[in-house]
């Protein structure tokens, strides 16, 4: 997953951009980049790390302009750790365009060989990201006449872009001199809004990942971008939009709603918060129904994605909600963290227990999922040695028995600790005495109480049902041996640090 952002403003754009970076950093933590247009000049840094370790002040003087996108990024194509694959990428040719996706394309070898035999470009990473920013150059200049383009011509090239791309992708994408492109996958996976500000120079555009970045700048949500929808917003501000794929169809990521995205998010019309809240109703409802005999003492949620359905779940049962976890802000998200020992490692300094809310109690922790398991075994061993005398599991979610190849680092089924495992093994494994899973068709209704228009959701990581269509067998077992195979990784921990701080000058 990866959080993305454009905005065409009246005067720069440059701290637009890093402020929105800041409230999607939960999104991506490996690496972020901004790129800024100024007429046909591109203005670009990016390298690993945080927003705030990658951009200082002198970086942020380079990067003039009105118009300008930007990216945070994890990892889930390509190689962990590799810091050129940073995004934006830029290619110059036959148009000087910058992009950052957010997502997982499926058919990523097949448009590499495409690429390299029939198209003639080449591509210098293992990203996804950069196989997409040039099958739309080549499709740019495959509808355009005499390199002229206008409106119609660049939607002409998205639809080709969804006719030969297979996955999950949201994108913004920057055009020298014709402005700022998003759009999004005939299938809505990864999520995308837009909203605008009038000011007393004329209004201005932002695109982003959540609409939390709206709020916080200012910006008033207009909605989200329709699935293989794309919009276009020309530097003079003028606003164009168009149906590029005939076939679509909104599956949004239900995963998106359980923990990727901010409480404060909408998406597609439905408030992450309440989502969680109801999570926490129909998970009461099932312990009422099947776990009346628990003695729970209190309910204990681990910080901070499941506050909301721990909260309401204690109330609908009658429990005592408490903080019985303390976190430490400084260290990231571990669930977004690439390998388990850096996982098992974090937890301990992630989070520290409060011992008086555990001493001789029965307790019920609460979390949004439960996906390796690394976090949850040291949880449950936390608890215990805080002086627990028994320790409850409540997942929000369902188990998640399947790889996800649509932009969540949950590439492998190896890794998923209720793969190959019933009920009772995975009990053991966390090492809790009574495990509580939500049910997928409870957490469904809990998605679309707050939007009865949504009618299908990406549910494949807990019903191994890939929407797009084009996932074998075969290909998860690709998947499995390419992220088994070291030497990627190995080749990218060695790699030199990037920081890349650029002037793009276009092709005339």
């Amino acid at each position: 997953m990866c959080g993305i952002v454009g905005v065409v403003a009246t005067s720069p754009v440059n701290q637009l951009l890093y402020d929105a970076l800041l409230v999607l950093q939960h999104r991506g933590q490996d690496a972020a980049g901004i790129a800024t247009g100024e007429g046909n000049r591109f203005h670009m840094h990016k390298a690993s790390g945080l927003v705030r370790d990658v951009f200082r002040t002198r970086n942020m003087r380079n990067l003039s302009g009105n118009m300008g996108i930007a990216h945070c990024r994890y990892p889930t194509a390509g190689s962990a750790y590799n810091a050129a694959e940073a995004q934006p990428f830029y290619v110059n040719s036959p148009y000087g365009i910058v992009l950052g996706h957010n997502g997982n394309l499926t058919n990523t070898e097949e448009l590499k060989r495409a690429l390299f035999r029939d198209d003639l470009r080449h591509v210098n990473t293992n990203s996804d990201s950069e196989v997409l920013l040039n099958v739309l150059a080549h499709e740019l200049l495959e509808v355009a006449s005499d390199y002229q383009l206008d409106p119609a011509t660049i939607f002409a090239a998205v639809a080709g872009v969804h006719r030969r791309c297979r996955g999950a992708y949201a994108v913004v994408a920057m055009i020298a001199g014709y402005g700022l492109l998003a759009f999004r996958d005939p299938f809505g996976i990864r999520p995308l809004v837009f909203g605008k500000s009038e000011t007393e120079k004329g209004v201005e555009y932002l695109v982003a990942s959540e609409s939390v970045a709206l709020d916080t700048l200012g910006f008033t949500l207009i909605r989200d971008v329709a699935p293989g929808e794309a919009i276009l917003i020309q530097e003079d501000g003028s606003f164009h939009s168009c149906h590029c794929a005939p076939r679509a169809s909104l599956n949004p990521c239900i995963f998106e709603y359980v923990y990727l995205a901010r409480p404060d998010s909408l998406i597609d019309g439905v408030s992450v918060y309440e989502t969680r809240l109801r999570m926490g109703q129909s998970l009461a409802e099932k312990i009422e129904r099947n776990y009346r005999h628990l003695d729970i003492d209190v309910v204990i949620p681990i910080p901070d994605s499941s506050r909301p359905a721990a909260l309401e779940l204690g109330l609908r049962l009658g429990v005592p909600y408490r903080e019985g976890f303390i976190k430490n802000r400084y260290i990231g998200r571990t669930f977004i963290m690439p390998g388990q020992a850096i996982r098992r490692k974090s937890v301990r300094q992630k989070l520290n227990a409060i011992s008086m809310e555990f001493k001789t109690k029965n307790v019920l922790l609460v979390d949004d999922s439960i996906v390796r398991g690394t976090t949850s075994q040291e949880i449950v061993q936390m608890a215990r040695e805080a002086g627990a005398r028994k320790v409850f599991f409540a997942s929000a979610s369902p188990p998640v028995r399947f790889p996800n190849v649509y932009g969540i680092d949950m590439p492998t089924a190896t890794e998923l600790i209720a793969n190959g495992r019933d009920h009772d093994a995975i009990r053991a494994a966390i090492g809790c005495d009574a495990l509580i899973y939500q049910d997928l068709d409870a957490l469904v209704q809990d998605v679309r109480g707050s939007n009865e228009r949504l009618t299908q959701f990406e549910t494949s990581c807990f019903s191994g049902h890939y929407v797009t269509g084009d996932v074998t067998a075969e290909y998860l077992a690709g998947v499995e041996a390419r992220c088994s195979d070291g030497s990627l990784r190995e080749q990218a921990e060695t790699s030199s640090q990037l920081d890349l701080n650029l002037v793009l000058e276009t092709v005339e």
